[in-house]
């Protein structure tokens, strides 16, 4: 199995994307740390992994909360003793509200979940990454982190930040056997678009226009397949970079 005993931390894992990829880990030998807002969702969760002879424990927290996060990453050390991977996967939609119709709260919200939250989670887990020398990240960042117009403006910026984040953090701390990439998925099926309930009418129309041109729609488990090569030493060679999952659609 290709992460044995690795002990795995993966926010936003309640559903989706994050659901997949922590089931997946388990199924490779991770001890699985469940971390969510939705704690029911986190315990279903861990429920199916120990149902298929995985280890895993749930952990209600909130990214946006710097005490959350201290909790999250204590709670994977005290319970499993270390931490070897850490995966970025909460994160929130925009309403794909336009710069012109954009409120501070807004934009402070999206940036809290999607770019603060990977930043604190990854400073928190540093000590113990630097004090092993080794110690794998894994950003889940968008399409919209490296093109103009796939989301609003809060969620665009801030995807970008986690690309730059993911590159600065990948090769500073190469040189103390921690690698860090981000995964750009295209439009994959899960349940983010909960986070979307009044949608700017301009700014979504201007998002949607490319949308003609995207292959198909992925599945969270082909992400999760993407997160499991950037986790395992398959990807020992792999540093600072993002890959693109998207069927090809940003390819045009």
């Amino acid at each position: 199995m290709k992460l044995q005993n690795k002990v795995a931390v993966v926010t936003g894992a309640a559903s989706g994307m994050g659901k997949e990829i922590a089931l997946l880990f388990a199924a490779e030998g991770a001890k699985v740390v469940v971390s969510d807002l939705n704690v029911e969702g986190a315990g279903k969760v861990v429920e199916e992994i120990t149902a298929q002879g995985g280890t895993a424990v749930a952990v209600a927290s909130n990214v946006a909360k710097e005490e959350d996060v201290q909790n999250l990453i204590d709670s994977a050390v005290n319970e499993y003793g270390t931490l070897d991977i850490l995966i970025n996967n909460a994160g929130i939609m925009d309403n794909f509200v336009p710069v012109g119709d954009l409120t501070d709260e807004l934009w402070e919200r999206v940036f809290a979940v999607n770019t603060t939250g990977p930043m604190r989670t990854i400073r928190k887990s540093l000590p113990i990454f630097l004090e092993k020398e080794s110690g794998v990240i894994v950003n889940i960042a968008s399409a919209g982190g490296l093109f103009g117009s796939r989301a609003g403006a809060a969620y665009t910026a801030a995807k970008h930040a986690v690309v730059g984040l993911t590159k600065n953090v990948g090769y500073q701390y190469s040189v103390k056997g921690i690698r860090c990439n981000a995964i750009a998925p295209g439009g994959v099926a899960t349940n983010i678009g909960t986070s979307i309930n009044a949608p700017n009418e301009f700014g979504m129309g201007r998002a949607m226009a490319g949308m003609g041109i995207n292959p198909r729609t992925g599945t969270p488990e082909e992400i999760a397949k993407v997160a499991l090569f950037l986790a395992s030493d398959d990807s020992s060679f792999v540093n600072g970079t993002v890959v693109t999952a998207d069927a090809g659609w940003t390819a045009y």
